[in-house]
């Protein structure tokens, strides 16, 4: 039987008997949606980082990078590798089958944050080429448009983060947080946010607090958070705010079997309220206290991380 060099398994050189598991995070997504800000925060984790790689060389790249060190990896794909993209999913399928520890970040923002981005930095998008509107707005929707089509499947298979609302030291943090979690266990993201700015576009499920008592009408407590202890108590207080938390404590408890069975690595649940500071954020505390012995569990507060 003959054997191909350029499909061998990436295993350690000491290996031994069989390949040795293997990470690799990789960073994709729509232009403008912050991937330069999140390979400067792998960088500054530790990872040595590389922009651009075609899909066709992913392999390559590993094989070698792999003899030479035990060092953490982190690659950036996006559509300017387009005509190579539908090759990039069955490669990575390959490589999980072989023990290689695939974490595929997608970072996703709104169009219109998009738009407005590419006109404050008056940078081209990379498929505006292929747009045919004569327009340069129209343009460049087009091509954000085409982006989204072109990366869809990609998308699916990954970890979203949305950044139209987050500042760069935010997904910094994100990212930082999302990398040292395990990278092979279930991974259950809460999210709170306020609808006031818009609902996530990174999230499974989106669930409504705003039917709940407010604390945010009581003055003592209006500076507060959901994390403060007399917010927590208050809404601990309130009859429907605990039924609210038990049904959805029990809809992801029945369903989350069938996301791991899926092979689902992960799972954003999102928690929204008017202003994303009372009871969205005490409902993401609460649920991941809860969910924490079952998954690995990452908080994430939109509307109050912005303020740090």
């Amino acid at each position: 039987m003959s054997h191909d060099p350029d499909n061998a398994p990436i295993t350690r050189p000491d290996a031994g008997a069989g390949p040795t598991p293997y990470e690799v995070v990789l960073v994709t997504g729509i232009s403008g949606s912050g991937k330069s800000v999140a390979l400067h925060a792998l960088e500054d984790a530790g990872f040595f980082c590389v922009d651009n790689l075609p899909p066709e060389l992913l392999r390559e790249f590993l094989r070698i990078e792999n003899q030479r060190s035990e060092r953490r990896v982190a690659i950036a794909m996006d559509s300017r590798s387009a005509g190579s993209l539908p090759q990039l999913l069955p490669l990575l399928e390959q490589l999980q089958g072989e023990g290689v520890l695939i974490r595929s970040i997608f970072l996703d923002s709104g169009t219109d944050t998009l738009v407005r981005r590419f006109s404050e930095t008056r940078r081209l998008h990379p498929l505006t080429h292929e747009a045919s509107s004569t327009d340069q707005h129209r343009a460049l929707v087009d091509a954000i448009e085409l982006e989204r089509e072109l990366l869809a499947e990609l998308r699916e298979v990954s970890t979203i983060i949305d950044t139209s609302q987050l500042r760069p030291a935010q997904l910094r943090s994100w990212i930082h947080n999302l990398v040292n979690a395990p990278g092979n266990r279930f991974t259950l993201v809460f999210e709170s946010f306020a609808f006031k700015h818009g609902v996530p576009l990174d999230a499974d499920y989106v669930f409504d607090v705003r039917v709940l008592p407010n604390p945010y009408y009581i003055r003592e407590l209006r500076p507060l958070t959901g994390r403060d202890g007399p917010v927590a108590s208050y809404l601990h207080a309130q009859p429907e705010v605990g039924e609210m938390l038990s049904q959805i404590e029990s809809f992801l408890s029945r369903w989350l079997p069938a996301f791991e069975a899926d092979q689902r690595s992960y799972l954003t649940v999102a928690i929204g309220c008017t202003g994303g500071q009372h009871r969205s954020v005490y409902f993401v505390e609460m649920l991941s206290r809860w969910f924490e012995s079952r998954a690995v569990t990452l908080v994430r507060h939109r509307e109050l991380d912005a303020r740090g």
